[in-house]
């Protein structure tokens, strides 16, 4: 990566574009399982073009080996499950509480970052983290709930952040050799097809909704899924995990300024207390972080 300026407000654009994912799913009147396919399925008719289109990127996907395949595969396995887990959630649990614990990676990107890419971090920098953490923990504090549906939500969605963390370090292995177009594709399209035969299984239905539903899963696809998980795909050549699963907790501020602008939602003391928090933290980690490598 030429600029290391450009990579990070490519990285900041990119969060804000997935915070716009709960909202299109508060939005989208459709059942998880469906919501989930069609992110992913449109996502991939917009980017099959750019991959028909451009010789090199077929050539490239003609001479993948196996291993290539398999881990391209199953990354889009563990997107499906990732997506599946996360929009079940909201199912149980308030948007709130559902988005601060599944941006909780950092706690899972580290831990691996450690053992499996030798990564090291800087006493300031999980300062920074726990930090953010917190300013996550503070937004979602009074949404929280240690009880029957609410809890079962929770679980979902932390397990979500574990699954997704997944993603990104099999992406942070596949892509120093695959490129972004072809190794976009083969997750996206091999997730759908994960999700429409989970569909299939539970009887869900994949047409009859409303215009509201549709241009909500357009949403979900074009801004949400390619001018944000897509962009990480890109950058996750050049950053880290760690540190797209760190900059992912921005996502619950995005969240809750679309939730204002959009659902109407009124941003409390306590959000607003958590955002300074998280941008603090944050802004801890990097400056760190950086140094460190």
């Amino acid at each position: 990566m030429r600029s290391s300026l450009f990579s990070y407000l490519a990285l900041f654009f990119a969060v804000f574009a997935l915070s716009t994912s709960a909202i299109f799913v508060k939005i989208a009147d459709a059942p998880p399982a469906i919501t989930a396919f069609y992110r992913l399925f449109f996502a991939m008719l917009i980017l099959l073009p750019f991959l028909i289109g451009n010789k090199s990127y077929r050539q490239e996907l003609v001479g993948l080996t196996k291993k290539q395949w398999g881990l391209g595969i199953l990354s889009g396995l563990f997107l499906a499950f990732h997506y599946v887990l996360w929009f079940e959630s909201l199912e149980y649990t308030s948007v709130a509480s559902s988005t601060v614990i599944v941006t909780l990676q950092p706690l899972f990107s580290m831990v691996g970052g450690y053992f499996l890419f030798k990564e090291r971090f800087s006493k300031g920098a999980i300062i920074g983290c726990f930090v953010a953490i917190l300013g996550s923990l503070i937004i979602g504090w009074q949404d929280l709930q240690i009880s029957g549906d609410a809890l079962y939500g929770d679980i979902l969605a932390f397990i979500a952040a574990g699954i997704i963390t997944g993603y990104f370090f099999i992406g942070q292995s596949v892509r120093k050799e695959l490129s972004l177009i072809p190794y976009s594709v083969i997750g996206y399209g091999s997730s759908s097809i994960f999700l429409a035969i989970y569909a299939l299984c539970l009887n869900e239905s994949f047409t009859n909704y409303s215009s509201t539903t549709w241009w909500a899963l357009l949403g979900l696809a074009f801004v949400a899924t390619i001018l944000g998980q897509t962009i990480f795909n890109w950058l996750i050549k050049w950053i880290s995990t760690s540190v797209i699963s760190m900059s992912i907790l921005g996502e619950t501020i995005g969240t809750c300024i679309l939730a204002y602008f959009i659902l109407g939602e009124v941003i409390s003391i306590e959000q607003a207390v958590g955002i300074i928090v998280i941008l603090i933290g944050l802004a801890i980690f990097l400056v760190q972080q950086r140094k460190t490598n």
